[in-house]
């Protein structure tokens, strides 16, 4: 039997697929020939598959609806309902509210873990026998609005501090400090210099103590004695007596440290010396009004709401003034010794009234005596009184009047001496005088610049040196001219600081070139006031 020769089939498609095969002519030729009941069933199939082709493209039609229906609700948040909305923000997926609660508590969280890292310091290494002992990393004090807790911490290579809030119980003559709330024991030398072991070794240790409520413990210290000052610890051991470490190393950190309680603070002062401590009372009475208490031989039980123990240290006869506490700069500190002292001199200004002889420039000569001593004082004062200075000629040691020596060094306008301790009255100078410093022989300018030249600066005094050169020091008529003392000087200085001191600070005396030495005078007086008031005159 052949296969038909045409044929048609209609398909839809929707969930499935329909199709219709449509007859070939040719049987529908041969079915002319039956009956007309067969003609009529016929006719019915034929609009039976038109309602059906009808009935599968709605299904079509509905199923795309339903599919578009389904992609929209899934993909569209506007096609969420109120209800979902309500129940997500219940879950705090979406809720404004929760949202800021959540970034202030976490700011909160974050801001109180950036203040704990930025108060957190390196342990002290205690194992040169100065300084803080704990056995638990040191923490610097904790801020302001944190629970108030007792800490060590290291303020500079050369000082430790330890700062406490809360009941503060001092028993000065066990050197121990009762302290609650703290958590164990800290130790600490209250003095500026916990890397040179001498000077330690005359400084008493200080314990910062937990004070026990424990019922089966000692009970605790009774109060005798009540205040409402901070308690401020500090030694006048080491180095005391000369005058550039009474500055440098107790003077100037107390003046840091304490400077900020505004007179709310009193001084107990450990390793206590009376005619030192006499000895600056002005400054101590300018930073406190509290009386001063030798505090190793106090009996008392004193209780105060806080302690500092230890001053703090920036740099040599300085004040850094970006660690200092506002109104704790160098110029405060001048400042703070002209009300002290009563000295009139701010500035380095001539007397206004013309038959005054301050309105010619002063010149200050500081005198030695025991080394490092001008050999031709007389001569360089006829020089410079020749170039028009009223020279005066000082001579401070450790039994000067500071009042009196102090009011001598502020009416100067420049002040030149040998590198030494009396240099270090330039604190008094006022702001414009002019510092020389006469540098001895042996390459010491390393020394001369860190104690002198850059404090000078802060100070706003105007510094300049003299070099002795071989011709000028009594070195070269010790030893023969190829000695190392004279020909290699950095061979003496890397047999350490002992024989650079003996050689070169303790055996050597100098005679300036008066020639030389008057040159450097005329332009330390170009720098004055009075030398510009008389350029301009010329």
């Amino acid at each position: 039997m052949e296969p038909p020769k045409s044929s048609s089939v209609a398909c839809f498609f929707s969930n499935g697929a329909i199709c219709l095969e449509k007859a070939p002519r040719e049987r529908r030729e041969g079915g002319k020939k039956r009956s007309g009941a067969m003609k009529s069933n016929r006719n019915l199939s034929r609009a039976e598959g038109r309602r059906l082709g009808n009935a599968a493209l709605i299904a079509f039609m509905l199923g795309s609806l339903l599919l578009l229906s389904v992609i929209r609700a899934r993909f569209s948040p506007i096609g969420k309902t109120g209800e979902a909305i309500k129940a997500e923000e219940e879950q705090g997926l979406v809720s404004n509210g929760s949202v800021k609660m959540k970034t202030a508590d976490e700011t909160t969280a974050s801001a109180a873990e950036e203040e704990e890292e930025e108060t957190r310091t390196k342990p002290v290494d205690t194992s040169g026998g100065g300084g803080v002992s704990t056995s638990t990393p040191v923490v610097a004090v904790a801020a302001k609005n944190r629970p108030s807790k007792p800490v060590c911490y290291e303020t500079h290579r050369r000082s430790d501090t330890c700062e406490a809030a809360g009941d503060v119980r001092v028993q000065g003559r066990s050197q121990t400090i009762h302290v609650s709330p703290l958590d164990h024991d800290w130790k600490v030398k209250p003095y500026c210099r916990k890397h040179d072991a001498f000077a330690q070794s005359h400084v008493k240790e200080w314990t910062l103590r937990p004070l026990s409520s424990d019922a089966a413990a000692p009970p605790p210290p009774q109060c005798t004695v009540n205040s409402s000052a901070t308690a401020f610890v500090m030694s006048t051991g080491g180095f005391t007596g000369n005058l550039f470490h009474d500055y440098t190393d107790v003077l100037i950190p107390a003046f840091i440290t304490a400077h900020r309680f505004a007179g709310e603070v009193q001084f107990l002062v450990s390793s206590f010396k009376s005619w030192w401590t006499n000895r600056y009372l002005q400054i101590f009475q300018q930073l406190s009004r509290h009386e001063v208490i030798d505090i190793d031989n106090d009996d008392e039980v004193r209780c105060f709401r806080s302690v500092v123990v230890g001053p703090t240290f920036h740099k040599e006869l300085g004040i850094d003034a970006s660690k200092a506490p506002p109104g704790s700069s160098m110029l405060d500190f001048r400042a703070m010794l002209r009300g002290a002292f009563g000295l009139e001199r701010a500035t380095a200004e001539p007397s206004g009234d013309r038959w005054d002889i301050r309105r010619r420039p002063r010149l200050l000569i500081i005198a030695r005596r025991s080394s490092r001593a001008f050999l031709n004082e007389r001569a360089m004062a006829d020089m410079a009184m020749s170039l028009g200075f009223d020279v005066r000629v000082g001579e401070p040691d450790i039994t000067s009047d500071v009042s009196k020596f102090a009011r001598l060094v502020n009416s100067a306008d420049v002040m030149v001496g040998v590198h030494g301790a009396g240099l270090t009255n330039m604190v008094f100078l006022p702001a414009g005088a002019v510092l020389i410093q006469v540098v001895p022989y042996g390459g010491l300018e390393w020394l001369a610049r860190s104690t002198f030249q850059e404090p000078s600066a802060d100070m706003q005094i105007h510094y300049m040196e003299y070099m002795i050169q071989l011709d000028e020091t009594t070195l070269s008529e010790q030893y023969p001219k190829d000695h190392p003392v004279l020909t290699d000087p950095t061979s003496i200085h890397k047999k350490g600081w002992d024989a650079l001191k003996t050689v070169y600070l303790d055996k050597q005396n100098v005679r300036p070139h008066l020639g030389r030495l008057k040159i450097t005078f005329m332009e330390a007086l170009k720098l004055l006031p009075h030398g510009q008031q008389q350029a301009n005159n010329n």
